[in-house]
């Protein structure tokens, strides 16, 4: 998955002009079945309105399965990955996420995509910074976003 344009900062000042920007937005990618499943297995998460086709078909609104929250979640690094490159890293960690609301569920088939801003940035002495990014994966044709949440990286030079 990438994205129209990918947006390349030269250096920690450069993210740090950026609060409050848009850096972009992934294009879609698709939530299969098989996707769903295999997050189901990995996360021994096989919960019914994930998993369980037919009876999704008479239960759930929309007759499909819907996707695990967490499963749109951990598309997060891809997605902001898939907009931003910042030169000069070492590498980049993990560092956690906030604030993360489940606001529509995701149908098996729908597709999703990341609209990434870089919300707040702090030096992490000696050679880091803590960027908060703020994501909201839109799913496509949908009135509201399946998740909005706050990711934390922590890029180090």
């Amino acid at each position: 998955l990438r994205s129209m344009q990918v947006r390349v900062f030269n250096g920690f000042d450069e993210i740090k002009s950026a609060i409050g920007t848009e850096v972009g937005v992934s294009e879609w990618i698709e939530i299969t079945q098989d996707r769903i499943n295999k997050f189901a297995e990995a996360t021994c998460d096989e919960q019914w309105i994930h998993v369980d086709q037919q009876r999704a078909t008479q239960e759930l609104p929309g007759g499909k399965t819907i996707a695990h929250g967490l499963l749109s979640l951990s598309l997060a690094p891809m997605y902001i990955r898939s907009v931003m490159g910042l030169k000069g890293l070492k590498n980049t960690l993990n560092y956690g996420a906030d604030r993360i609301r489940y606001l529509a569920p995701v149908p098996a088939g729908s597709r999703l995509r990341g609209r990434t801003t870089i919300a707040e940035v702090e030096d992490v002495p000696p050679d880091g910074l803590r960027v908060h990014y703020h994501l909201v994966i839109e799913i496509e044709g949908g009135k509201r976003p399946a998740c909005v949440a706050e990711l934390i990286a922590l890029h180090l030079r």
